[in-house]
């Protein structure tokens, strides 16, 4: 099992970024600084979602969480998993959230991912790695 960022999200990224940078061309000297930073920025994000790809995924062994530095496996020994609800603004966000400090003193790691990371609902995604989850 694993998850990524929805191809068609990432698509008009990409997309959109390069339609504003080319776009930035026939705009004064201030509208190509802002709309071109802007494109670059959107392909910047199409970027990072392809190289992020899967993001999350799962095995018998545990979770591996992949990130611009490499890839993280978080053991389902001291894995906690848990669905972080908040809402500002009057907007409810939800997050998935891996947890593997065993004890206050531990440093662990702490990994938060969100719709956009895994391109479904964090809450079926909590629930899918805990029926994965050894016995």
């Amino acid at each position: 099992m694993q998850w990524s960022a929805r191809t068609a999200e990432t698509v008009t990224l990409g997309l959109g970024g390069v339609l504003l940078t080319l776009a930035a061309l026939g705009l004064d000297a201030a509208g190509r600084v802002l709309v071109g930073a802007a494109g670059v920025l959107l392909v910047g994000a199409a970027l990072r979602d392809l190289a992020l790809r899967p993001r999350l995924a799962v095995d018998d062994a545990g979770v591996v969480v992949r990130t611009l530095t490499g890839r993280t496996r978080l053991p389902w020994p001291g894995l906690r998993v848990r669905l972080r609800t908040t809402r500002r603004l009057g907007v409810r966000s939800r997050l998935l959230e891996l947890d593997t400090a065993a004890h206050p003193d531990d440093e662990g790691t702490l990994v938060l991912l969100g719709r956009r990371d895994l391109g479904t609902d964090p809450a079926s995604v909590a629930q899918a790695l805990e029926a994965r989850r050894p016995a």
